[in-house]
């Protein structure tokens, strides 16, 4: 007999059945990255950047099968059809293959997300308006029995297009969209041959393609899983988990690009913790980790949502600030040391020597010399007595606060 303290000992049939779904989910991902494969809002900058750089190469490589196979079925066209028929079946292909040229040869990626939508868009409202206009064509002629069967081909376009999804690392919503705009497409071009149409055939075709979908998006689903490990694998850093050096100088020149299109203010700080080496001398590699790690979980603690902590090599990080002049990065790095930067082995408070460089107030000229700017206020800091922040241009009067005194 079960007593009170029993029941709330067994799982809820909701907490069951997420733990069943959870493992049907791929195992390359951690648990809280489930949330990525069904809305794209949830990626990072980096992650959106080359998911988008992806789509796009595939788009082009799409574009060119169908710009060198659509004009080629033509020939099959002329030899069947009739010739009022098969030319206007031919002019819909060379269109379309024009568009698919241009397609192939005009879009480049550029890393931009919406950029992807739109090349996504295109590559598919291509091929739909051309089943459109060929399914309404056929329609208004009378068929023999061999035109008949070739016709038929052209009812498998959008059976094509669906599963052409599958190539593409899309997060469910997207899928939800795109297949969406096909199934509509498809049931124009029905409604446009109401008269003729087979309504079974139709309708078992109509419920194939919901079924075909549905299997593209659980493959573009595994792509994505995929892509989301391998991108946290290339772009983190394995000990203390922020972005590497290589991500972040990709980080840096994307909100540069942001900060310039729009001019908006955009803060660097290079970090060094003081006397890092002697921890590793002293107590060991693994003491020295320990302090890197809860080191970092203090900065990232104190930095927003919209902040960037790169780990650039040994002790030395950088904290990108896009949208914030010298004073509110000042401000910020101010916070942070008042909250700690964690304790050595010791148990003495850890510092930091640090330089700040600001694209507004420095008046810099590339991402790169706004970086350097940085690294060189964080020397001047450094050899200045070290835990204490340079902010200012070392030509001038060399402005450094000492943060012991924060």
């Amino acid at each position: 007999m079960l007593h009170s303290g029993d029941y709330k000992k067994m799982p809820s049939l909701i907490d069951l059945l997420s733990s069943r779904l959870a493992t049907l989910l791929p195992s390359e991902l951690k648990s809280n990255e489930f949330m990525k494969l069904a809305i794209p809002h949830r990626h990072s900058m980096l992650m959106s950047q080359r998911r988008a750089t992806l789509i796009v190469n595939r788009v082009r490589l799409f574009a060119f099968l169908f710009a060198v196979l659509t004009p080629l079925w033509g020939i099959i066209d002329m030899m069947v059809f009739t010739y009022p028929l098969w030319l206007g079946l031919a002019t819909f292909r060379l269109l379309a293959c024009a568009a698919f040229a241009c397609l192939l040869l005009f879009y480049r990626p550029s890393g931009n997300l919406f950029d992807a939508y739109r090349a996504v868009a295109l590559l598919f409202a291509i091929p739909t308006v051309f089943y459109i206009a060929s399914h309404t064509l056929l329609g208004g002629y009378q068929l023999t029995q061999i035109s008949a069967m070739v016709a038929t081909g052209y009812a498998f376009l959008p059976f094509v297009l669906i599963a052409g999804l599958a190539i593409f690392p899309l997060t469910l919503l997207e899928n939800l969209v795109m297949a969406s705009v096909l199934l509509v497409a498809h049931a124009v071009a029905g409604y446009l041959s109401w008269t003729t149409l087979n309504w079974p055939s139709y309708a078992g075709g109509f419920w194939l393609l919901i079924l075909i979908a549905g299997v593209s998006s659980l493959a573009s689903l595994s792509q994505l899983a995929f892509m989301i490990a391998l991108v946290r694998q290339a772009i983190r850093d394995p000990l203390t988990g922020v972005f590497s050096r290589g991500s972040g100088q990709e980080i840096l020149k994307l909100q540069w690009d942001t900060a310039r299109r729009h001019d908006t203010g955009l803060a660097v700080a290079f970090i060094d913790l003081d006397h890092f080496k002697q921890i590793n001398d002293t107590f060991g590699h693994e003491a020295g980790d320990l302090v890197l790690r809860e080191c970092t979980q203090q900065m990232l603690a104190s930095l927003r949502s919209t902040d960037t902590l790169l780990r650039w090599g040994g002790e030395e990080f950088v904290v990108i600030m896009p949208d914030t002049d010298r004073e509110q990065a000042r401000l910020a790095l101010t916070r942070m040391v008042r909250g700690g930067l964690g304790a050595r082995p010791d148990g003495s408070i850890l510092t930091a020597s640090m330089g700040l460089a600001e694209r507004c107030a420095d008046f810099a000229e590339s991402a790169e010399e706004l970086l350097d700017l940085a690294d060189k206020r964080m020397y001047v800091a450094k050899t200045s007595g070290r835990n204490r922040l340079c902010f200012e241009t070392v030509a001038e009067a060399v402005s450094e606060t000492p943060l012991s005194a924060v």
